[in-house]
């Protein structure tokens, strides 16, 4: 048996040998924990030799939810944490501190639903240590003087520096909502009713972490649906997977119509 399913296997037995019976249609622990790893692998951000994942997550639970793991809340969290870990160690992720799990309680949550919030933050133990200083460098004697050569006639020489390229024109995405105009400052943009979303729609038909729009250097700005209940539309037809976007396409969600803007300045 793998670490992983080792693991996931002793999140099952909290909450069945405790709830089992009686909580079938609330979250279950080892769901929490499955879509935990899943929200490391989504924010996933590469840099020069390292991919770095947050090491922060958030839990949004209903009250009824939250209130059924009451009696062991610590222990799932130490399991859920260390799931983390090792989901992380196995996918080769760079972490700058140790997986972080809270739980919090909201209540325009149903039974059955949670949320999750995502961040990086450094470790609570502290910078790293200042390098070693290095030893002092060894004197060495200075060589005997050569016979004199010749003297020769120096010649000119000039180094020549390339020009500096001009600056690559930056990129200016946005959201339009209801005629407001909101700058996209981010790679990833989440769209919903939650107040953790970045871009928030206050539609009852919209999903609390609806949609998620990314910028990569390859393919650029793409959408993609987060499991919504009334689905993602671009340009009136329905999104089933990550879907690329380009200046003035319309993003329906839910009853609302988000207009995306992409210029050059």
């Amino acid at each position: 048996m793998s670490v992983l399913r080792a693991i996931e296997s002793r999140i099952e037995g909290l909450f069945e040998g405790v709830f089992g019976r009686a909580f079938r249609t609330h979250v279950q622990p080892v769901e929490l924990a499955r879509k935990l790893a899943k929200e490391m692998d989504e924010h996933r951000s590469v840099s020069v030799s390292r991919v770095y994942v947050p090491n922060e997550y958030t839990l949004y639970l209903s009250p009824a939810d939250r209130s059924q793991f009451s009696a062991y809340e610590g222990s799932l969290v130490g399991e859920l944490q260390e799931y983390l870990g090792e989901h992380a160690r196995r996918e080769g992720y760079a972490l700058l501190g140790p997986p972080r799990v809270l739980l919090e309680t909201d209540g325009d949550l149903a039974v059955g639903e949670f949320g999750i919030a995502t961040r990086l933050t450094q470790s609570e133990d502290g910078p790293a240590p200042p390098p070693a200083r290095l030893p002092d460098p060894v004197v060495l004697p200075a060589p005997e003087p050569a016979a004199v050569a010749p003297a020769v006639e120096p010649i000119a020489a000039t180094m020549v520096y390339p020009a500096h390229e001009p600056e690559a024109p930056q990129e200016l995405a946005t959201l339009t909502v209801d005629g407001r105009v909101v700058p996209l400052s981010s790679t990833r943009i989440v769209i919903g009713r939650s107040r953790e979303c970045d871009v928030r729609v206050e539609d009852g038909n919209v999903s609390r972490r609806h949609a998620e729009l990314s910028r990569d250097e390859s393919s650029g700005w793409t959408v993609v649906d987060l499991g919504s209940t009334n689905g993602t539309e671009v340009n009136g037809r329905k999104v089933t997977k990550r879907t690329s976007l380009d200046d003035g396409d319309r993003i329906g969600v839910g009853g609302t119509e988000l207009v995306f803007g992409h210029s050059a300045t």
